[in-house]
């Protein structure tokens, strides 16, 4: 391995460290992940005889991150316009139940199924904000945010439009769309029931006071449903811009954001200017966690750098080496995008067995799917869900840690082991 691969391999590890006990460091999150970022860059364009190739692997790299950036800065727009027009309040109203448990239930289904048709990502960022309007205390919203992170990455596994990964696959010929939903959908909906079970236990017998509904005039709740129904309508509408037009992900998002501000636009143009401000896209845009995004962009930098140099691709490779096995592969990949983005372990993977080594649809293909897509929740900035979801209710990273991680390797494990089993008797 070359030197400055050693010193920006350090610089990384040193980052991730310094995320991982914020608290205590009293250092923001997004600081450390930006200096990782840019350190990472740094050290290796210096060391690179090659400057403009830096240079334009590194703007290359940015194109891809910008458009998770601005997927993620438009769904929380769109979300925060709901939230701003107390359009929750409708769907909180048809929830019924009082008790913990069975909400825990509601919630995990409503987020696996939905991952798949919308993208982990945003479902995440939905179902924690919906969270925030049904429970009061703080210490139930982080057990909930860490079973929505499970179940959305779950979801999102068996679906080609659900996780970025399978999306991935799906487009570079490994997999077919209905063969992926059959052959990992048992395995994921395995996967995600037992953790909600394990969880579920904790709330067991506990019932919960929600929030009161904040009391509105006709008016607004009809401006509610309209935004609700929009917002929702357009997000489910990402995905299929996306396969009409084969543009990315982040275009369709933000179409449907420039609607919405339209929306917003024609609902209130007759009504007072002040009161009116109070619902615009502007104001939505300032509400929005800021830090939460720069933090994203921190640690995609660091893990482009990564990709970079060449160390995810040799990391790749020596794991052929090592383990001789797919499904050794697989299994570590997965448990690798935990702490390294699933995104560009699952691009070294295309890079390095072709169709002619592993056919469309080879279990191999399959596998990789399901671990690098449910391994990131190990760790809660293993996934884009994941960091979302940290800074929507600013969970710490090392509750995480402690309360959810060992939750998320269960489901990792059952989901190797229904599929194993699913493939011995197919066999």
């Amino acid at each position: 391995m070359p030197f400055y691969a050693i010193i920006i391999l350090i610089i990384f590890i040193t980052g991730y460290i310094a995320i991982a006990f914020e608290q205590s460091l009293k250092v923001n999150k997004a600081a450390s992940a930006l200096i990782t970022g840019v350190l990472c860059w740094t050290v290796y364009i210096i060391t690179s005889e090659d400057v403009n190739a830096v240079s334009a692997s590194l703007l290359h790299g940015f194109g891809d991150i910008a458009s998770i950036l601005f997927f993620l800065l438009g769904a929380m727009t769109i979300v925060e316009l709901i939230d701003s027009h107390n359009g929750f309040d409708i769907i909180t109203r048809k929830i019924t139940t009082k008790s913990k448990k069975q909400l825990l239930f509601i919630i995990a289904i409503i987020t696996f199924f939905l991952s798949a048709l919308l993208d982990n990502l945003t479902t995440a960022i939905v179902m924690t904000s919906l969270c925030v309007k049904l429970l009061n205390e703080k210490e139930d919203r982080l057990w909930f945010a860490g079973i929505i992170i499970i179940a959305a990455n779950l979801g999102g596994a068996w679906s080609p439009l659900g996780d970025v990964t399978t999306t991935m696959l799906w487009i570079g010929g490994q997999v077919t769309a209905l063969n992926i939903i059959y052959t990992l959908f048992i395995p994921c909906i395995i996967a995600c029931i037992i953790p909600v079970l394990i969880v579920a236990k904790k709330f067991k017998g506990k019932s919960y006071q929600s929030l009161p509904v904040i009391n509105t005039t006709s008016r607004q709740k009809t401006d509610g449903k309209i935004i609700l129904i929009s917002g929702l309508g357009f997000l489910l509408f990402v995905p299929l811009f996306k396969s009409l037009t084969h543009l990315p992900p982040f275009m369709g998002m933000l179409l449907a954001l420039g609607l919405m501000w339209v929306i917003t636009t024609i609902i209130h143009k007759d009504k007072n200017a002040d009161y009116a401000e109070k619902y615009t896209v502007a104001r939505a845009l300032q509400k929005i966690d800021t830090p939460s995004i720069l933090f994203f962009l921190g640690i995609l930098l660091a893990v482009a750098a990564l990709q970079s140099t060449g160390l995810l691709k040799n990391l790749a490779g020596t794991l052929s080496t090592i383990f001789k096995n797919d499904y050794l592969i697989g299994t570590f990949l997965g448990l690798l995008s935990a702490v390294v983005d699933n995104v560009p372990l699952v691009a070294a993977a295309q890079g390095m067995y072709d169709l002619n080594t592993y056919p469309t649809d080879h279990p191999f293909w399959e596998f990789l799917a399901l671990t690098t897509g449910s391994g990131g929740s190990a760790i809660i900035i293993g996934s884009a869900a994941g960091v979302a979801v940290m800074g929507i209710e600013q969970i710490d990273f090392m509750w995480y840690l402690k309360k959810i991680s060992w939750i998320a390797l269960v489901a990792f494990v059952v989901g190797i082991g229904v599929f194993l089993l699913q493939q011995y008797l197919i066999s």
